[in-house]
């Protein structure tokens, strides 16, 4: 989730876009529309699963909000859409929900910490499932993959098992505004959750250095690496690659 300046964010998100579109080649308009896909279903699953964990936990603030559902229109945030397509990294509209909706077989700290974590691990097993199946397309239809449409399509696959890694790990980052804050704080104690409440303008700071500086793609890029390469070498072996 995201609740910084809209308009400060916004400015800097047009310097971003006017830069990369000033240097981009063909070919990396061709990765950015092969992209596109797996942007809108990295960010319409990641911000589902917010909700409909929200809504299992009794909270039906989600619903009425019209978030209950796969259709990207409903959850797509502009700067987190474009900074996905352009630096792999963003996130979608957030999904409101009312702690004291829950029911009370879990803490508000820990509800909140399982919402939070929905999306990421649905980004997680969007990964794992697309691993599979790209591995499955070489096994048992690689002639389809020679073809034009063959190329294509497993590219797509490719880029959307990577968007929704990054997405993922992006968001378990444990800083305010993203999902691995909320994550952190159900396992402080009582004193560290108020002195991370107290300093949370600190770390919105913290974030936007690292997010402007690029820093975080630095931090992100070396854990995304490893994840993929994992991912496809166990798919691999899977199907006997």
């Amino acid at each position: 989730m995201f609740y910084a300046d809209k308009r400060f964010l916004y400015l800097i998100l047009i310097v971003l876009i006017l830069m990369n579109l000033m240097s981009m080649s063909q070919l990396e308009w061709l990765v950015l529309l092969l992209t596109l896909p797996g942007v809108l279903i990295a960010i319409t699953f990641h911000e589902f699963a917010h909700a409909y964990a929200a809504t299992k936990l009794g909270d039906d603030t989600p619903s009425m909000q019209g978030r209950l559902n796969l259709n990207p229109l409903s959850h797509i945030d502009p700067i987190g859409f474009a900074l996905l397509l352009f630096a792999r990294f963003g996130w979608g509209k957030p999904v409101a929900i009312n702690p004291r909706n829950f029911d009370r077989k879990y803490s508000q700290t820990a509800g909140e910490a399982i919402v939070a974590a929905a999306g990421p691990i649905m980004n997680f097993i969007i990964a794992i499932v697309l691993s599979l199946v790209y591995c499955a397309i070489f096994k048992f239809a690689n002639s389809f993959v020679l073809t034009q449409v063959g190329y294509i399509v497993v590219t797509v696959i490719q880029y959307t098992i990577i968007v929704n890694l990054g997405l993922g790990v992006f968001n378990l980052i444990p800083l305010p505004p993203l999902d691995g804050s909320k994550i952190l704080v159900n396992f402080l104690s009582y004193n560290g959750k108020q002195w991370i409440y107290e300093h949370e303008q600190i770390f919105y700071i913290i974030f936007l250095v690292l997010w402007i500086t690029g820093l975080a793609g630095y931090i992100i890029s070396p854990v995304l690496n490893f994840l993929y390469g994992g991912l496809i070498q166990v798919a691999m072996a899977i199907f006997g690659l």
